[in-house]
């Protein structure tokens, strides 16, 4: 992680890793792009001149006077906008993957003219961007004296093009829709209050300007994020975790479900799943995560969508995989940011319950992060920020322990649904605590989360959960005829032929629990 870069968030970081565009499948074609015969493009003379004065000097030198950073800015996008016209993506441009070589680019260029001339639109404007996000504060060029306009500081016009690129119809076109978003990330972070990227500050901008576009590049974000596969997140996880740098686009994500999508993604590469995320996509995943989580101490609907959508699960099942040292650091980070974060800034609705620090640590407990903690920290770490994180977690962890009884450590972990054997699946715990599974409100809530964990993906958490009913069944007044109305001797009677031996085993055992009067005569 090389860059830092300053937010309400403290530091957050971005990695130059993160934040590479691929060159494009037909990068050796651009040399041979002649202006003149493209008629479609409506370029007038004095834009073809400046397109060609372009390829001969460094983009630095081109964007060095604002009036002719603004002019050449005009005329990229004037370019894409027309290249990229209304009918969908290039006939064959927009299919390729791998780079090709010069004589294959340039025959190219001969059949798809207009996508490679999108690609090359798309790789200038981004060469644009990641040169004047890189000038220093107070430069006469900048992002905001470049996209938006001098006179009353709206966001110009012509980024338009840009979003008809992401929403390209059929298979799209990957390399196109990735640099479209990544370039439009940074032209609207600029005109966020947070992030003026060098702007000087008498340079007027209107951040209303910026505020639909915004939602719209996150709104397109999230639903590629509805897809399970890799290919899909790899179009948004560099737009996305530039985004993260910037508080207003974390809170519009998080506001649009984000979190939620962070986490499927993140529990789906745990599991291995087919076409899941690579450990690059999970790194860059949690580091959004981990970004996120510095807008829960100014916001009780983040900490509440942390909660409700299982982030913790994610996060230390991400530890216990251990897929790299760098996505461990990452996930022990989040988790320490969630274990530390406060209400008292931003309280919950008098009618809702609470959401603080204290309530992640019941989670992490009930996802067995203590016997984690506990390894990991016999281990001799090099990087000075996992110690650190490991320390803080170690206490926290074992301080709030201390204060949860055995059935709080019970509910935390059926909740969590991280089932492991142990002193809580015994017989001598459901004799002294069968009366709480009536719950609060007298629902049996945590009977319909086990009876839900025997459908997991997770063999020993369904066998636990078997065994957990069974006992319930035994020792709570009438168990039996409770646990057959929330449906729980048909669910469990699927698993007694299960190829799994030991699941089938429980399995028996809970439905002739469920079945029999008086089990103790029989047992």
């Amino acid at each position: 992680m090389a860059q830092r870069v300053g937010g309400s968030c403290g530091a957050v970081i971005i990695s130059k890793a993160m934040s590479n565009l691929p060159p494009s499948p037909v990068t050796e074609a651009f040399p041979g792009i002649q202006w003149d015969p493209m008629q479609k493009l409506r370029l007038t003379n004095s834009e073809k001149l400046m397109l060609r004065s372009a390829e001969t000097n460094p983009v630095d030198y081109t964007l060095n006077n604002p009036k002719e950073s603004v002019a050449y800015v005009k005329v990229v996008l004037k370019v894409l906008a027309e290249s990229s016209g209304a009918s969908g993506p290039s006939s064959k441009v927009s299919h390729l993957k791998a780079l090709l070589p010069e004589d294959a680019a340039l025959q190219m260029l001969y059949t798809d003219p207009m996508g490679v001339v999108t690609h090359y639109a798309i790789t200038k404007l981004y060469d644009i961007v990641t040169c004047l996000k890189e000038k220093k504060r107070g430069s006469r060029v900048s992002m905001g004296s470049t996209f938006f306009n001098p006179v009353d500081g709206n966001l110009i016009d012509e980024w338009r093009p840009l979003l008809r690129v992401l929403h390209l119809g059929g298979s799209g076109d990957a390399f196109a829709q990735r640099g479209a978003a990544y370039c439009l990330a940074f032209i609207l972070m600029a005109g966020c209050p947070s992030q003026r990227f060098g702007t000087h500050k008498s340079y007027k901008i209107n951040h209303s300007s910026v505020e639909e576009p915004l939602q719209a590049l996150i709104s397109w974000i999230t639903s590629q994020m509805q897809s399970s596969g890799s290919s899909s997140l790899s179009l948004v996880t560099p737009t996305l975790t530039a985004l993260m740098s910037c508080p207003e686009a974390r809170i519009k994500f998080a506001n649009s479900g984000g979190i939620g999508y962070l986490s499927r993604h993140l529990r789906n590469g745990t599991k291995g799943m087919k076409n899941s995320a690579t450990v690059q996509q999970l790194y860059e995943l949690c580091f959004c995560v981990w970004a996120l989580t510095y807008e829960c101490n100014s916001s009780a609907t983040i900490r509440a969508a942390f909660a409700r959508d299982n982030a913790v699960h994610s996060l230390v099942d991400l530890v216990s995989s251990a897929p790299r040292e760098k996505v461990v650091r990452v996930a022990l980070s989040a988790l320490r940011s969630l274990a530390q974060c406060s209400a008292d800034a931003a309280p919950m609705p008098a009618a809702k319950k609470e959401v603080t620090g204290s309530t992640f640590l019941s989670e992490m407990i009930g996802c067995g992060l203590i016997k984690y903690v506990d390894q990991m920290k016999e281990r001799q770490w090099t990087d000075p920020d996992i110690v650190d994180d490991l320390d803080v977690l170690y206490k926290l962890l074992h301080d709030n322990f201390k204060e949860m009884s055995r059935w709080d450590v019970y509910l935390a972990e059926v909740q969590s649904g991280s089932l492991e054997w142990g002193f809580l699946h015994t017989e001598k715990f459901f004799k002294e605590n069968a009366k709480k599974f009536e719950g609060p409100d007298g629902d049996f809530f945590l009977v319909k989360l086990l009876v839900a964990l025997t459908t997991s993906n997770d063999e020993e958490v369904q066998s636990i959960a078997c065994y957990d009913i069974g006992e319930f069944v035994r020792h709570y007044p009438n168990g039996r005829a409770i646990a057959r109305s929330l449906g729980a001797k048909d669910i469990v009677m699927r698993l007694v032929d299960h190829s799994n031996k030991e699941l089938q085993r429980h399995a028996l055992t809970a439905v002739s629990k469920m079945m029999v009067q008086n089990w103790a005569a029989v047992h």
